[in-house]
């Protein structure tokens, strides 16, 4: 046993820093498990602990780990996910209302940081005018270091949340050009070509991420639905809009949002696949991230002298306050509480990214210009051994010299690695030249000096640590008040029970998942897949297709964070099993799916009219589907006169919001004008991408879906027998689907029609009021925007 163990641990390197790769990662893998837990344990968001954590373990810690190139690597992926989450995550409809207030956000938090900050450095800093313009742009940029909080606290989708992430891509894509133009002014490169070719490659750029892009993606997600294809595709996709930003001349975290941005309408924000890259992101990559920020620290550089600590001050103080300016300017511009402020401000505030990157270009660019005391002659410092020392301690050695003194061609070494003429230049040294002797060593200014470098870090430590808690207060501040709000609206009576019949397993799938779609956002739990094994008929499904029926329809749902009770039933037909669980189970909704292009048949209907819709007063949408739901282009609902008038359409109407907001296809509304005053006052409070045209006569309705095209989902409005928005034409729509629009989706809804599943309180289908045109959403509207808010 002692031999053995000897071995073993002879075996294994156990130095520091570590370079075992499965050391290396089991390290990461402890820090990102185990410094929440802790950190959260003293309220320190986790955010802010794995990028303490970052610098507890690297090199300027306890050096157990190099950030070496698999860190980096890792770090980047983890800066892009944030960056196409945030596109990806966006709601395009409130994205498209409120773009003009973006666009006024992200000039505010770029001009406020660039005056303040050009002015710090030029009168406080005393920095050159090119130095300071370019100081003051790493404070106008920032980065959504605390988006994934903010996400995970559910406010995502507040109008600041919106607001601040559109105007974060044209801050950093400003400040990022200000770098761009500023490089070019040093070494000599702006000019006519320079401004052409920047602007041309930029604005192409642009056409083929938010154009091709999106083409791609739909071709795609139509021809391959296995997961671990979809989901590297998407990564692709991030990857292949971050390179084609930097050949066009800008960082790549601009095209990966913009990637999000061209993919948002076709990954469903409540699909599997968008489960998946949130889960990925958040669990791995976002925490390499993190911890790589961490690993710049050094805490030692704030401690070498007081020009550094200075720096440092400065630059943090002017960054928070030109965060919090242009923060509480918006607030008021747009009547704000002060907890949408603090997320404002949290989200802004952080400075990491493009900060980082706008530093390291500086610090490795050299100005053309220097002083007589950073000519260094080499009567002063040269050796017997050919050795010179530079204004910054680092040493020039030529091993290989023609003469006394090196000679174009020599052989150089800088802290003893062989380097070339080149390589002198890059570290700020110019060897000059006379009759082929050297007569001067000159050392050139960085642009971005060592101070400003450490200062630049303890800033980002700074600024994440104020972003982290901000946003954390803000988020959490706003999630219970609309926990307190959501829970105020209506009792326990009116909360959304759907039911998904599932009886193919070839259609289970894209069943579930469009349920998931138009279900309310916080039920995922009071979900029902049922399956109805037939006594009497032979051809309905046997006990072991039912079970494996339901065992996938909980699978696809769990994918995707919901839970799915499976319920089988043995019935005497269908239609008995279906109203009966209904009854037991308090069902709301019911969701049902034809297969394939088979389309609507007589008996199915029959069924449908005579039996279910007669038996279940609820909310009832018969789903088929020939593409994937996230691939279609416009949704266009036809809506029958007199809908508003039923009590079921509140909440029809909720399903169809729901699905615009996880689809972001494009809503075209078709109806009368007394329905759509209803439907565009909803829409003004919450915005989707929607037209609205007037149509009333149910008879030209052929004539209308001529317009229809391939990639196009019809949403039909019907209703029962008897009620007041039902019309003799209805009767006829589904013939019309099996012959006219066979290779389409469509959905139709039928509305619930009385009481079952509401409170009596709310809307009383017996009020003559109700049977009458209403100008103002009272009873109705109640529960219209009940619905809204708790959804």
């Amino acid at each position: 046993m002692d031999i053995i163990a000897v071995v073993f641990l002879t075996g294994f390197d156990y130095s520091l820093p570590l370079t075992n790769p499965v050391l290396k990662f089991l390290l990461i893998l402890v820090i990102i498990l185990f410094a929440p837990l802790l950190l959260n344990k003293v309220k320190i968001p986790h955010l802010l602990g794995l990028i303490i954590a970052g610098a507890v373990i690297g090199p300027n810690g306890f050096n157990l780990m190099e950030r070496d190139s698999s860190i980096i690597l890792s770090g980047t992926a983890g800066l892009l996910y944030i960056m196409f989450l945030a596109g990806l995550e966006i709601d395009m409809g409130e994205f498209k209302k409120n773009s003009g207030r973006s666009l006024y956000f992200g000039m505010l938090t770029f001009l406020i940081p660039m005056g303040l900050g050009t002015a710090a450095g030029l009168y406080v800093l005393g920095l050159s005018l090119p130095t300071s313009v370019l100081l003051a742009s790493m404070f106008a940029s920032h980065t959504l270091i605390a988006y994934p909080l903010v996400s995970k606290l559910g406010v995502a989708k507040d109008k600041s949340v919106n607001i601040t992430v559109g105007g974060t891509m044209i801050t950093d894509t400003l400040a990022l050009l200000v770098l761009a133009v500023v490089v070019g002014m040093t070494v000599g490169e702006v000019n006519d070509e320079f401004w052409i070719r920047l602007s041309v490659s930029i604005t192409l750029f642009a056409l083929v991420v938010m154009l091709i892009f999106p083409l791609i993606g739909r071709w795609f997600f139509k021809r391959f639905d296995d997961n671990v294809s979809q989901y590297i595709f998407v990564l692709v996709m991030v990857f292949l809009g971050a390179v084609l930003a930097e050949v066009a001349g800008v960082e790549a975290i601009i095209g990966a949002f913009l990637a999000g941005l061209a993919l948002n309408k076709l990954i469903p924000h409540t699909s599997p696949l968008m489960n998946r890259i949130e889960f990925v992101g958040n669990a791995i990559f976002i925490p390499f991230f993190l911890i790589g920020v961490g690993m710049l620290i050094d805490y030692r550089a704030f401690f070498k002298n007081w020009e550094t600590i200075t720096v440092a001050a400065v630059m943090t103080v002017i960054a928070l306050t030109a965060k919090y300016i242009a923060a509480w300017i918006t607030q008021k511009s747009f009547r704000f509480n002060v907890d949408q402020r603090r997320l404002i401000f949290g989200l802004s505030s952080a400075q990491a990214a493009a900060t980082l990157a706008a530093v390291l270009v500086g610090y490795n660019i050299f100005t053309k210009e220097f002083s007589n005391k950073e000519s260094l002659s080499p009567d002063m410092f040269a050796v017997s051994d050919g050795t010179f020392l530079s204004k910054e301690n680092k040493k020039v050695r030529f091993v290989e010299m023609s003469g006394e003194y090196p000679a174009i061609g020599d052989v150089a070494t800088i802290s003893g690695e062989m380097v070339s003429e080149s390589l002198l230049a890059k570290n700020g040294l110019e060897l000059v030249f006379d009759n082929g002797e050297m007569t001067e060593i000159r050392a050139y200014h960085r642009l971005l000096g060592e101070p400003i470098l450490n200062g630049t870090i303890l800033m980002i430590l700074i600024t994440c640590t104020v972003a982290s808690f901000q946003a954390q207060k803000g988020a959490k501040n706003m999630a219970i008040r609309e926990a307190s709000e959501s829970s105020d609206v209506g009792d326990s009576d009116s909360k959304e029970r759907m039911l998904i019949a599932v009886d193919q397993l070839d259609t289970v799938e894209e069943t579930v998942n469009f349920a998931m779609t138009v279900k309310a956002r916080k039920n995922n739990r009071h979900l029902y897949a049922l399956t109805v094994v037939d006594d009497v008929e032979s051809n309905g499904p046997s006990e072991k297709n039912a079970k494996k029926v339901l065992d996938l329809a909980a699978v696809t749902a769990a994918s995707s964070d919901n839970q799915i009770e499976g319920l089988l039933r043995y019935d005497v037909n269908i239609v008995n099993g279906i109203t009966n669980v209904v009854k037991e189970q308090k069902i709301t909704d019911i969701v049902m799916a034809l297969k394939g292009n088979k389309g609507i048949s007589g008996s199915f209907f029959g069924k449908l009219t005579s039996g279910i819709l007669t038996r279940c007063n609820t909310t009832t949408l018969l789903y088929k589907s020939s593409q994937p739901l996230s691939t279609i282009k416009r949704n266009l609902v036809f809506i029958p006169a007199n809908a508003e008038k039923e009590i079921g359409f509140a909440y029809w109407l909720v399903k169809i919001w729901n699905m615009a907001r996880s689809t972001g296809a494009k809503m075209v509304f078709y109806g009368a004008v007394n329905t759509l005053e209803y439907i565009q006052k909803v829409h003004a409070k919450h915005a989707i991408e929607a037209e609205f045209h007037e149509f009333s006569d149910w008879e030209d309705f052929l004539i209308l879906a001529r317009d229809v095209k391939k990639e196009d989902n019809l949403v039909i409005v019907l209703s029962r027998k008897n009620y007041p928005s039902y019309h003799s034409v209805m009767t006829k729509i589904p013939g019309y689907l099996n012959k006219y629009f066979e290779n389409n989706n469509y959905i139709l809804i039928y509305p619930l029609q009385n009481n079952n599943a509401v409170n009596q309180s709310q809307v009383d289908l017996k009020n003559p009021a109700m049977m009458q045109p209403m100008e103002k959403l009272d009873e109705i509207g109640k529960t219209i925007f009940g619905l809204f808010k708790k959804k």
